[in-house]
């Protein structure tokens, strides 16, 4: 991780939360490979790796028992867990070194395709770029990964999973993407790769 300005933030959420502040970890590293993929300039790629790492900070203000309840969420607990985008947005906007386009993977990596998504129900190009992208590769590591409340799905459900949803939640462009370099992706969850 190059630029780790935002390690401290990292490590209160993993004072908060030491699952969340592992699926930060691995969402910012699939980041760094699709922008690689991509072919981003730097700063672009910059902007996609800290808003991936940083995309779930806002979790740091969501009540423990709700992040950690093995159960599924109520109604009120749901819409609780959704304002974690919001508040994380804003609480990066007390960093005047911030860029916007962070800021935008923060708020937006939850809106989807068909503007089902939360928090403002965009829909399509009207959600930001690397929000977009950052949006498969967060849906892509909760599906494969270990949840007390729901089964992980192998990476060839998970996948078919972002083709089933293509076009309707997640942006067609950029799931083709992730599926034709998805071994590159998985590279991710081999142990030694996790903490690099």
């Amino acid at each position: 991780m190059k630029d780790e300005w935002y390690l401290e933030l990292l490590l209160q959420l993993l004072k908060k939360d030491a699952t969340t502040y592992e699926h930060s970890l691995r969402v910012g590293k699939l980041c760094e490979i699709m922008a690689g993929h991509l072919n981003l300039d730097e700063k672009e790629a910059k902007h996609l790796i800290h808003g991936g790492y940083l995309h779930d900070i806002g979790k740091i203000h969501i009540p423990e028992d709700i992040l950690k309840k093995d159960s599924t969420l109520t109604k009120e607990e749901w819409k609780m867990m959704q304002t974690h985008a919001l508040l994380g947005s804003e609480m990066m906007c007390k960093y005047v070194s911030i860029d916007q386009e962070i800021l935008e993977v923060i708020q937006f990596h939850h809106e989807r395709w068909n503007g089902k998504g939360y928090p403002c129900g965009l829909s399509q190009n009207e959600i930001p770029k690397l929000a977009r992208i950052c949006g498969i590769l967060d849906s892509f590591d909760s599906m494969v990964s270990i949840r007390p409340y729901c089964q992980s799905k192998t990476f060839a459900e998970a996948k078919e999973e972002l083709v089933l949803c293509s076009g309707t939640q997640f942006d067609k462009e950029y799931v083709d993407i992730f599926i034709r370099w998805s071994a590159s992706f998985e590279e991710v969850y081999l142990p030694q790769k996790i903490h690099k």
